[in-house]
């Protein structure tokens, strides 16, 4: 009898590790000589459940978790491999089974659009991907008009998920009409918000709906080359997206003539130099073109004039990925979902000091109290939780006040914060805010590319000032000279590296003054 068993082969999973599993499994198998199918999956996204081993039951799949290489011959031992297809289900008997990998509540109450195949499917069967919808988006937008392609897009509200939150429609839109023979589709795969991963998780778990989703652009704008711009840290998301591209270039999902349509679009990976500031759109296109990753001056906008001096389509990867979807079902079940101007879904990542870490791909509109405790499960250290720090290293702080707040780009933005990528790291109630607050400005002292003075030399000042403040020397001028110098980077600077930086250090500071030394809330002077 053979068996079908799942093991993730994604970052996550490796780093605690999946591989080492995944040989004991086989190793195991054939000294007992039991016929395994070892599928290595993309993660579901559970990573506090992983190396998570799935097997494949007439009732569905089932799930053990987290396992470790010497857990093997006792899964064995209890029957992991003795469901068969035609069997009820898999002993279920064993400390780390699961149940079904479906009725996990952690999975059941998501929605999920953009990551839908995740943990699901073989990420380098082109087959697999194709049985689960793949390239559905793409026969379509074949059959459409590019300006058809580009409404499909505008009226399902999406809009860019790096964290600008510019309605991509617009963006392709704007490209579709500038002039020029030549132009680009870039993704924009330089993920270096602390505590997001669902760029690396797509690449690593679905390349091929990244592929489908820059085709796609492609076709709409009239560009014929593409380039992901991968972070360095990634290794093993630029193998897949690799093997990925070449099978699709092979099976006619790239190249000269798509699906046999005549048109062309080629796909190239390029990675990245490790530096924060290639994050923001214009310094990516600098570093694509071999030159030091330095931001731009806009106007002209890379629509117009980006790549090369090309009109240019700059997304990240789960803006891209979320298109195939909607050209396949249409606009309005994209739309559907979401609230306001904000449509769609949300993939949060939880991170930090979370008992639960992982995925969550949601409707916009959830609220971070559900994240935290119904999903998340509270802290992992079990003491009580002080603050989020939602939408990367330059995000607010959120305090628990605003936790019943739903997540949707307006709504934050009134509470002069942002969702940014989706990342909300976790601290309990030991973290010193004063010291967060300082780590903001340290860390855009460190990652800015230099060429607007209040992003290099204002941070440098806010070291210094968070220095003088923590060792109480004149701490309230200090506070008020804090104040000031956000003021001027905030509406200084000439990107979000050195404008968004006082976001961290001025929510600390109202929300938690007590860490500062201060009586009482200190309020934002801009």
């Amino acid at each position: 009898m053979n068996t079908t068993v799942y093991v993730p082969r994604d970052s996550t999973a490796l780093a605690v590790g999946a591989d080492e599993v995944a040989d004991s499994m086989v190793a195991t198998a054939a000294a007992r000589g039991i016929e395994l199918n070892l599928i290595r999956n993309g993660s579901r996204g559970l990573f506090w459940l992983e190396p998570l081993v799935e097997v494949a039951t007439a009732a569905g799949r089932v799930g053990f978790g987290p396992v470790a290489p010497q857990d093997v011959p006792a899964l064995f031992d209890a029957g992991l491999l003795q469901s068969g297809a035609g069997a009820p289900a898999v002993s279920l008997s064993h400390p780390l089974a699961l149940g079904l990998i479906d009725d996990i509540s952690y999975l059941k109450a998501q929605q999920r659009l953009t990551c839908a195949r995740i943990g699901i499917t073989d990420p380098l069967s082109l087959p697999d991907y194709e049985a689960h919808g793949g390239y559905a988006g793409l026969r379509r937008a074949l059959a459409l008009a590019p300006e058809a392609i580009i409404t499909e897009v505008v009226e399902s509200g999406l809009r860019g998920r790096g964290g600008a939150a510019f309605p991509a429609g617009i963006k392709w839109q704007t490209a579709a009409r500038a002039p020029g023979a030549q132009k680009y589709i870039v993704c924009n795969a330089d993920e270096g918000d602390s505590g997001t991963f669902a760029d690396r998780l797509l690449m690593e778990s679905d390349p091929f709906v990244l592929i489908e989703g820059m085709t796609i652009a492609g076709v709409a704008v009239g560009a014929t080359q593409g380039y992901i711009y991968v972070r360095s840290e990634y290794p093993h998301s630029v193998v897949a997206l690799e093997a990925a591209i070449a099978t699709a270039r092979a099976a006619q999902r790239l190249g000269p003539d798509l699906l046999g349509s005549g048109k062309t679009f080629e796909l190239e990976v390029r990675k990245a130099a490790g530096a924060y500031i290639c994050g923001e759109e214009t310094a990516l296109l600098d570093s694509l073109e071999g030159k030091r990753g330095v931001v731009r001056v806009k106007p002209p906008l890379p629509a117009i004039a980006g790549l090369f001096g090309k009109p240019t389509v700059v997304n990240n990867v789960v803006t891209l990925a979320t298109v195939p979807i909607i050209l396949a079902r249409g606009a309005a079940y994209h739309r559907d979902f979401g609230m306001g101007r904000s449509r769609g879904t949300l993939t949060v990542q939880l991170a930090g000091n979370i008992k639960h870490g992982g995925l969550f791909e949601t409707a916009f509109g959830v609220t971070l109290r559900d994240l935290l405790f119904t999903f998340g499960g509270g802290s992992a250290s079990g003491r009580p939780i002080k603050t989020v720090q939602v939408g990367g290293p330059l995000g607010a702080y959120v305090p628990e006040s605003q936790w019943d707040m739903p997540m949707d780009y307006e709504e934050y933005a009134k509470l002069g914060a942002m969702l940014g990528h989706g990342g909300i790291v976790v601290h309990d109630d030991t973290v010193d805010m004063a010291r967060m607050a300082r780590y903001a400005m340290e860390f855009c002292a460190l990652e800015s590319c230099g060429k607007c003075t209040p992003c290099r030399i204002g941070a440098v000042r806010g070291v210094e000032i968070m220095d003088r403040i923590m060792a109480n020397e004149k701490r309230p001028e200090q506070i008020t000279l804090l104040q000031d110098l956000c003021d001027t980077m905030i509406n200084g600077s000439l990107c979000a590296m050195g404008g968004m930086t006082p976001f961290p250090v001025l929510s600390a500071l109202k929300h938690y003054p007590e860490d500062f030394g201060a009586a009482g809330a200190i309020e934002p002077r801009h």
